[in-house]
């Protein structure tokens, strides 16, 4: 679904509300589709040079979604480091903000993990299911800084992080333990977008 990339941030925005309620009852257990168009969408629009969803397994940040430009440090799906040697876990618990424009240029003393790469600009908000526990974070960082970025932003990401929170959920009560390598997030019912339009 390419038509997703010809979106400005506000319509990505109604389209993330749009497929939050229509994949309420109706949806492919699976993750992947539209959402990950989507994030594709959001990383490209805002600038940022990779997308990525993790899970905090065991005192580790596994990836389980990744898209990039192709022009960064490689992320797979299925990698993993220390969570603590990662941006996510301090946000997770506050040590970090959820938006910063340029990592080089925090405050000294600021608790910054050694990355084995240079990061810029950092948008990052934990995927919280809806009994409180963190199942991880949605993450867009590039190696550039980015003084563009805004509050909005941030927001938008986290409506992303609900979407994925909502497919996880559907998929665990459909008895999937973990997402597959291919995820599916398309809505099975079909419903009218003022936006854009399932195929």
């Amino acid at each position: 679904m390419t038509a997703f990339r010809t979106l400005d941030n506000d319509d990505i925005s109604v389209v993330i509300s749009e497929l939050l309620v229509a994949t309420a009852d109706a949806c492919d257990p699976l993750l992947d589709g539209s959402v990950n168009e989507v994030l594709k969408a959001l990383r490209e629009r805002l600038g940022l040079d990779v997308v990525f969803v993790s899970e905090i397994v065991d005192g580790r940040r596994v990836f389980r979604f990744v898209d990039s430009n192709g022009r960064t440090p490689t992320l797979r799906p299925g990698d993993s480091n220390p969570v603590e040697e990662s941006f996510c876990q301090r946000v997770v618990d506050g040590r970090l903000p959820g938006l910063i424009h340029d990592a080089m240029q925090l405050p000294p003393g600021t608790d910054v993990p050694p990355l084995p790469f240079r990061v810029g600009a950092h948008l990052s908000t934990p995927i919280v299911l809806s009994g409180g526990r963190t199942y991880g974070t949605l993450c867009c960082f590039s190696s550039a800084s980015n003084d563009g970025l805004r509050d909005k932003d941030l927001a938008t990401l986290k409506l992303c992080a609900q979407l994925v929170a909502r497919k996880l959920e559907t998929a665990a009560a459909l008895g999937l333990e973990e997402p597959p390598a291919d995820w599916s997030l398309e809505p099975m019912a079909r419903y009218d977008s003022k936006v854009w339009a399932l195929p």
